[in-house]
């Protein structure tokens, strides 16, 4: 990352905390007011959805195909979130899953600073929460992990640009409360909220997948590393907490594999009905059949199951 998106992406991971704990303190005993709520909701929508379906699933997996136009759509709702450009994002999370909880992995719990004393798992953890912001986020070889986002002029000038758009964000929060309540202090709560508030809770909800959903949770697919599901996490992440499912099935559209699960992942929803109105094709789906046999694999006696 150049100086400047490195910059952004360090007052990104400090600046909506210290937000979160002055709105702890400026409302402990007011009520957030509504207007606030639904902005806050929804950009944490559009930036989620932008993240899950479009820096993930499509763009670093490609688990469906659309046109470039709206893949710049995606990519521009992703960049609100306020994680990194979406090259470098994609970089980081394809060798993330080239080494995944070995050494190399840019985010794993189990390598590195989890590797030795008491407290290995603490330090893991954090290291995958948010350590690896400060030590390994955007070191990834564009080159060598995103060639294809390398090659499109459009994701380039996306990503290029991902400050002016990180700062678009907090800005559009702010309009739109100022636009609702026709007041300064309405926009400026709108901004803490829809802004600095959302972007906190959001970023927390993403870095989890990474920590949480790499050391507690459920597993029953064969797969060569530590991934998991965690149920609570689904709706929050659009989906993105059944991790396990995703590392069992990368390019798979589709997180939520059990019907429970297809209730709770948000983001095939959307790539659902964008399929059925035409905007999106060739969704690459898991079949039942495949989904026993990897699971078959995972119960199968020590040295009898294939590779994951």
């Amino acid at each position: 990352m150049t100086k400047t998106q490195r910059t952004v992406n360090v007052v990104a991971v400090v600046l909506p905390f210290l937000a979160f704990i002055l709105a702890v303190i400026v409302f402990w005993n007011d009520l957030i007011g509504w207007t606030d709520v639904a902005i806050m909701a929804s950009l944490y929508v559009v930036a989620a959805l932008g993240i899950t379906i479009g820096f993930h699933r499509m763009l670093t997996h490609r688990a469906f195909q659309t046109s470039r136009t709206l893949s710049y759509v995606f990519a521009v709702m992703g960049s609100t979130g306020v994680q990194g450009p979406v090259i470098n994002w994609v970089a980081d999370h394809r060798k993330h899953h080239a080494h995944t909880d070995e050494e190399g992995d840019p985010h794993s719990p189990h390598v590195g600073p989890a590797t030795s004393g008491v407290l290995g798992p603490i330090k893991g953890l954090y290291h995958a929460h948010i350590g690896w912001l400060f030590s390994e986020q955007g070191r990834a070889e564009r080159r060598k992990y995103a060639p294809d986002l390398c090659e499109d002029p459009g994701m380039r000038w996306i990503s290029r640009n991902f400050h002016w758009i990180a700062l678009g964000s907090l800005a559009l929060p702010f309009l739109l409360g100022y636009a609702i309540s026709g007041t300064l202090g309405g926009a400026l709560t709108a901004l803490l909220w829809g802004g600095f508030v959302r972007i906190f809770f959001l970023n927390h909800v993403t870095w989890s997948i990474n920590s949480i959903c790499h050391f507690f949770g459920s597993r029953r697919f064969a797969t060569d590393d530590h991934s998991t599901n965690v149920l609570p996490l689904a709706l929050l992440s659009m989906g993105e907490a059944f991790h396990h499912n995703h590392h069992a099935f990368p390019r798979s559209a589709q997180a939520g594999l059990k019907p429970i699960e297809k209730a709770m992942d948000p983001s095939m929803w959307v790539i659902n009905g964008l399929e059925r109105v035409g905007l999106v094709w060739n969704v690459v789906r898991i079949t039942p059949e495949r989904q026993a046999e990897k699971q078959a694999q995972a119960s199968a006696p020590a040295g009898t199951a294939q590779a994951a």
